[in-house]
């Protein structure tokens, strides 16, 4: 008996590991033609190989020169949106964790309306809102954009970590003599920092895959971001599919980088964040 039962669990193991290959492979296959296309410079995407017979770099370093500013302004949109979440959100979350009163339910409920609201019925208003006061065609209008968008989930993940702070770890530290803002400097921030790295990672992904703010608040030719850039790509006559590809790699880099660094916070604060 105890032996048909280890069979058939090792069998049940060896479907369920088939199972995650195959899976993880269909997930995998598109980032893999992805960089075999961007080898395969002169290429139409009907005639890219599975394997490349040669390894050409020319259209990474068509991209670089073509996009290279590009990248350089959604770096600086996604670490500015990223950097300006974590320092709005985090003291507002704060403040609503150690609140008691019906209007923090009801800052809350507008806060995730406020997050399920598709951003392109946004964008009009915030065009003409920021236009009106020049922020239109400028680094930190992109910034700000992108942190709007991000700012209502930030609150909501950080306040739910807060919660579970101990209040007796405050009110320690109030009886030794520290203030609201010195407990909250001195103990709140570094308790709260996996689940600041978690909301820091998502203003980054957020500012950094952007296109529908960046396509909006951008006019003209001086600042485009690398979406905006792909997109010029991709409308024009002849579309160049290798350094579009090639672009797409580059600009997959650093939010891959990201994650890998992060992922212990960002597992940590996340779970944290969910009540785990």
């Amino acid at each position: 008996m105890s032996t048909s039962t280890g069979i058939t669990r090792r069998r049940g193991g060896l479907l369920a590991t088939l199972v995650g290959i195959v899976v993880v492979a269909a997930f995998l296959y598109p980032i893999y033609w992805l960089v075999s296309a961007s080898l395969q410079p002169g290429t139409s995407p009907s005639s890219v190989r599975a394997i490349p017979r040669s390894i050409d770099l020319a259209s990474y370093s068509m991209a670089m020169a073509d996009q290279g500013g590009n990248i350089l302004t959604s770096l600086m949109v996604a670490i500015g949106a990223a950097l300006l979440t974590i320092a709005i959100a985090t003291p507002a979350a704060f403040g609503l964790s150690r609140l008691r009163s019906r209007f923090v339910d009801v800052v809350l409920i507008t806060m995730f309306v406020a997050q399920i609201v598709p951003p392109i019925v946004l964008t009009n208003s915030i065009y003409t809102m920021f236009n009106s006061v020049g922020l239109v065609n400028t680094l930190p209008g992109l910034i700000l954009a992108n942190a709007s968008g991000t700012l209502p989930f930030a609150i909501l993940l950080l306040r739910s970590f807060m919660l579970e702070l101990d209040p007796e770890v405050l009110e320690a530290a109030r009886l030794d003599g520290a203030g609201k803002l010195s407990s909250f400097v001195l103990i709140v921030l570094p308790l709260s920092r996996n689940a600041m790295v978690a909301v820091g990672v998502f203003g980054f992904l957020a500012g950094w895959g952007d296109f529908l703010f960046a396509i909006t608040l951008t006019t003209g030719t001086e600042l485009r971001t690398m979406t905006v850039g792909i997109f010029q790509y991709l409308s024009s006559p002849n579309v160049p599919w290798s350094v579009v590809m090639a672009t797409s790699v580059l600009a997959s880099l650093p939010a891959v980088l990201l994650l890998l660094l992060a992922q212990r916070s960002l597992r940590a604060g996340l779970g944290a964040g969910s009540g785990k």
